[in-house]
C-alpha cells in the first residue's frame, strides 16, 4: 500500500460498495482484482451478527450493504470492492439461514431459504444442503450455499422444519429439493 493510500475503514468500504451497487443484482465481485489492502475489524459470528471493533453493527441496512461486496477465496473471507480488497473473520458461515418456504413434495419438493441479510437460495444442486456432525457431540450443524462459496448456517428451529420434512432414500435420511437428495444422517443411527 502506497504511503498516500489511506487504510480502509468500514465507511470507505461503505461508499465504494454503496457506489458500486447495480439495480439489477449484487454487485459483480467475482470479476474485481483490487489490491489487497489488509485485514479490518470487522467479525461474524456464528450467529450472524456482524461487528467492526468489537461493537456490534445495528444497522441493517449496513450489515446488507456489507454482504453484497463479501466474497470467499480459499478458506479466507474478503470485502471486496472496484479498489480495494481487505481481510474479514467469519466465525462459521458467513450467513445464517433463518427460515425456508417449501413447495411440492416428495422428490418433486423444492426448499427455498431466506438469510439473515435478506438472500435467497433454492436448495438444488447449485445450493446444495450439508450437515457437519460435531466430532465430540455428534451435534449436526446444517449449512446451505447461498452464493459463489458462501454458505449459511441453518438456525435450529428452521432445522427442525426440515427434519419433519425429511424422508429415507439409499439408506440415508435426508431431503429432496430441485430434484436432488441431500443426506443428513445414515437411517441405521435413527431409532427404530
Amino acid at each position: 500500500m502506497s504511503a498516500s493510500r489511506q487504510s480502509p475503514t468500514a465507511d470507505t468500504l461503505a461508499a465504494a460498495a454503496r457506489a458500486a451497487q447495480s439495480r439489477k443484482g449484487l454487485p459483480p465481485v467475482h470479476l474485481w482484482n483490487p489490491p489487497f489492502c489488509g485485514d479490518l475489524d470487522i467479525r461474524i459470528a456464528r450467529d450472524g451478527t456482524w461487528f467492526y471493533l468489537g461493537t456490534p453493527i445495528g444497522r441493517k441496512e449496513l450489515v446488507r450493504l456489507f454482504s453484497t461486496i463479501l466474497r470467499k477465496d480459499g478458506e479466507s473471507y474478503f470485502l471486496v470492492t472496484p479498489v480495494e480488497k481487505v481481510g474479514i473473520t467469519v466465525d462459521d458461515a458467513p450467513f445464517v439461514a433463518v427460515d425456508f418456504e417449501t413447495s411440492g413434495e416428495g422428490t418433486a419438493q423444492t426448499l427455498v431459504f431466506e438469510t439473515n441479510v435478506g438472500d435467497h437460495a433454492q436448495a438444488g444442486a447449485e445450493n446444495p444442503i450439508r450437515v457437519v456432525r460435531d466430532k465430540e457431540t455428534g451435534e449436526p450443524a446444517p449449512y446451505v450455499h447461498v452464493r459463489a462459496g458462501l454458505e449459511a448456517l441453518i438456525d435450529r428451529k428452521s432445522f427442525y422444519r426440515l427434519v419433519e420434512l425429511g424422508t429415507h432414500h439409499d439408506e440415508w435420511f435426508g431431503l429432496w429439493s430441485g430434484g436432488e437428495f441431500f443426506p443428513v444422517i445414515p437411517s441405521a443411527e435413527l431409532p427404530a
